[in-house]
């Protein structure tokens, strides 16, 4: 039986980890962006606006300040999804608190898996499951030595195969 972690507990986990944080984004969009007000504006505007005092960005940016590593590859599509935009845009607020963001188109991704997750520590994996509204439905942890391992080398790969949001956003 898989082991799951509440909103809660996830949220604290980005409080909490040691040295590094990574996710692999592979989706085409996400409910919880489209519900963001920001992303309204960003539909009405071509930009989004952006709050850096929002607790994801304080916490962010206090960890990366302390030395910690949080970094994504984000996989899009050709022509990007409405949703791949508005998050493209929003990757300059993320690099302003020190996350690493980087690109990587879906036709150079085949060999990577179609999950969304979180690594930290290369010790932990949360898996991120969603229902066809690109809801999260749930989060499971993954602490299993081996299955950790396979997760880090995708992540090896898709940093290795990925370049930064402002490079890729030069070429989209």
């Amino acid at each position: 039986m898989p082991e799951l972690v509440d909103r809660e507990g996830f949220r604290r986990l980005f409080e909490t980890f040691r040295h590094t944080a990574w996710r692999l984004e592979t989706r085409r969009g996400y409910a919880s962006d489209r519900e963001d007000p920001d992303y309204q504006e960003f539909l009405a505007a071509g930009s989004a606006p952006c709050d850096l005092n929002e607790p994801w960005f304080v916490n962010i940016k206090a960890q990366t300040e302390a030395g910690k590593t949080v970094g994504r590859v984000r996989i899009a599509d050709k022509p990007m999804t409405t949703g791949q935009r508005f998050l493209l845009d929003y990757s300059r607020y993320n690099a302003a608190v020190g996350e690493d963001i980087r690109y990587l188109w879906r036709e150079d991704a085949a060999d990577l898996p179609a999950e969304d997750f979180w690594i930290f520590d290369s010790r932990l994996v949360a898996l991120l499951h969603f229902d066809d509204a690109d809801n999260i439905v749930n989060i499971e942890l993954i602490t299993e030595p081996a299955e950790v391992v396979r997760y880090a080398i995708v992540r090896d790969a898709a940093r290795h195969h990925a370049v930064p949001f402002n490079q890729f956003a030069s070429t989209e």
